[in-house]
């Protein structure tokens, strides 16, 4: 059987227990100065929009409130309209940046339904391609990425302008 390198899967999965901060909380708090080696691409008055540090595709990001929550029923209503308008305003970014044939948006609320990080709530906006899904994914169980992180960042945060 051939084998894979990917070793920044390993970062992610010996680093993460019970114990560890929660990543949402953690970037929320931190200094917006440093929103870019964060790849944070938007701080919103509820939530925060971010590129997900482990992508399955380039493009793919993350809208969670600040509030610590683990449910969608605990959101305030303007925390969830604003959710859901940073996703289509990150949604029109995708498409004038990247061009993809289609998108993924989704939510995993519980372990049991797949969450990675179950007491924080995040929306997951992923842009897709026919083709993407090679056999990379499927028999190698690895994605490829075109790009590397920072290049993606600065493409997509000109579509999110600081507010002076």
């Amino acid at each position: 059987m051939d084998q894979l390198w990917s070793p920044w899967r390993f970062r992610y999965v010996s680093q993460v227990n019970e114990n560890t901060p929660c990543i949402f909380c953690a970037k929320a708090a931190g200094d917006s100065a440093q929103d870019r080696e964060q790849l944070i691409l938007h701080r919103g008055r509820a939530n925060l929009l971010l590129l997900n540090l482990f992508p399955y595709t380039t493009g793919h990001a993350m809208i969670a409130p600040y509030a610590h929550l683990a449910n969608l029923d605990e959101l305030e209503p303007a925390t969830l309209t604003e959710m859901f308008l940073l996703a289509q305003r990150f949604q029109r970014a995708l498409r004038d940046c990247y061009h993809p044939d289609g998108y993924n948006l989704g939510m995993n609320l519980g372990k049991s339904a797949g969450a990675g990080i179950e007491a924080h709530l995040h929306l997951h906006i992923l842009p897709r391609w026919f083709g993407d899904a090679n056999f990379m994914t499927v028999v190698g169980e690895t994605r490829v990425l075109p790009e590397d992180l920072l290049t993606t960042y600065d493409k997509l945060v000109r579509c999110f302008p600081r507010e002076s």
